[in-house]
């Protein structure tokens, strides 16, 4: 991986910025249906309003601007457009054929203006990170109250949906993978073993980051696993990061960063949502607000790397890389 060794370097000096959310700009574009579907999928069978994804390939200006201004604001890294890019996940539009080409080009995409932007300003080199979700199916859980013991996927099913996806992030340009918003830790180690199967494949060292959830105030995620468990679930991986991200607050998730910080030797990485949504699905959370509660993360020593999740906007990424400046990175522990 070209860039892992300014990867690393970057990480050990500073906090690193993180984007926000996508999906959050993207509504701004109030796209319809047949902007969704664009010239090349016009007479597509089934309904794609709401695949993000697949804007890659037909709105790839309003991907490549959202990236932009995420990069203005201070963003170090930028997460690819591929949050849904698995065949499991792809079968709700019955795209599953176009899965390595939307992650390849979403890539691509996010490549390209890190280059630029790292091009004007060498200093602060700019990363892609490509982004795999954890579909709409559980391996731990039954959506069948009447059958606990039922699953809808296999592990085997998730590790080869997973291993298609990051082949394609990777041919595309990630610089690291992002296995994100995690509520089953099965589905994780199903993508975790994929990576770690194309890392002896291809003979490379894959920084991996490795993100969270947490569900609601019993502090677990929707599995069941509290932070700490969650930790040591994905802990025999060589990670870049593990972290959490998306439904809390900033302020709402600092008890589990804690216990990431106090108990992991890798790097600590945090993006909330900007607040909790309002009766509307709407996040009313300020950048200043966010920025405000972020504070305590960083005088506490807790994170490393810092963005946001749902409601968040370049200003909102902006404030924190305004206010993070200030402070230094958290120091890693070695364990015995």
């Amino acid at each position: 991986m070209k860039n892992s060794e300014q990867l690393y370097k970057a990480i050990s000096e500073r906090i690193l910025i993180l984007d926000g959310a996508m999906g959050t700009m993207l509504q701004r574009y109030k796209f319809e249906e047949e902007d969704y579907r664009g010239e090349r999928f016009k007479n597509w069978e089934h309904p794609v309003k709401g695949n993000n994804d697949l804007l890659s390939l037909t709105q790839p200006q309003a991907i490549e601007e959202v990236h932009r201004k995420y990069l203005e604001a201070g963003a170090d890294i930028l997460e690819t457009n591929t949050f849904s890019g698995t065949t499991i996940a792809m079968a709700d539009y019955h795209m599953e054929e176009l899965v390595y080409e939307l992650n390849y080009e979403s890539a691509k995409i996010a490549r390209k203006v890190c280059d630029e932007f790292t091009a004007q300003n060498p200093d602060k080199p700019r990363f892609v990170a490509g982004s795999i979700g954890p579909t709409n199916r559980t391996a731990s859980l039954s959506p069948d109250v009447n059958d606990p013991g039922y699953r809808a996927i296999t592990f085997e099913e998730l590790r080869v949906a997973y291993k298609q996806q990051c082949e394609a992030l990777l041919d595309g340009g990630s610089d690291i993978l992002l296995v994100e918003t995690i509520f089953d830790t099965l589905n994780a180690k199903a993508a975790l073993f994929a990576i770690d199967e194309l890392q002896d494949e291809r003979n490379i060292k894959i920084p991996i980051m490795v993100s969270g959830t947490i569900t609601d105030a019993s502090g677990r995620t929707l599995s069941g696993q509290t932070a700490e468990a969650f930790l040591i679930s994905v802990s025999h991986l060589n990670l870049l990061s593990v972290g959490f991200n998306c439904a809390l607050g900033a302020d709402q998730l600092t008890p589990y960063l804690e216990t990431l910080a106090h108990n992991s030797e890798f790097y600590v990485s945090a993006y909330p949502n900007a607040g909790l949504p309002n009766a509307f699905g709407k996040y009313d959370e300020t950048p200043e607000d966010m920025a405000r509660q972020i504070k305590e993360y960083v005088e506490k020593g807790l994170i490393n790397i810092i963005g946001g999740c749902c409601g968040t906007t370049p200003d909102h990424i902006k404030a924190i890389s305004d206010l993070v400046a200030q402070y230094p990175p958290r120091k890693t522990k070695e364990f015995v």
